[in-house]
């Protein structure tokens, strides 16, 4: 269990990055900031679609929710952006289109 955990954080924590360098790309497109910026602001918000009310399923939906829509947002972008920002991060997994 331990190693599909690191596997996840890994996978997340790279696509993060990759994310990082796709909003500071030029050619990126208009929707992408406006789409992370829902995101953020969805991972703040004390609002839930799983209330905190339920011991620990509370901020299981933000474990669940915010890097499955971060990895949408990646699969969303044109592939140029998405390979120029694993390049510069030097990201080794590409993602297949």
């Amino acid at each position: 269990m331990w190693k599909r955990f690191s596997a996840l954080w890994t996978l997340a924590r790279q696509d993060g990055r990759v994310l990082w360098h796709a909003l500071r790309h030029p050619d990126a497109p208009r929707w992408l900031r406006p789409a992370v910026a829902g995101v953020v602001l969805y991972a703040l918000s004390p609002i839930d679609l799983v209330p905190d009310l339920i011991a620990g399923l509370g901020i299981v939906d933000d474990l669940v929710l915010v890097p499955l829509a971060v990895h949408l947002i990646l699969r969303k972008l044109p592939p140029h952006i998405v390979r120029q920002a694993q390049m510069r991060r030097g990201a080794t997994t590409v993602r297949p289109r």
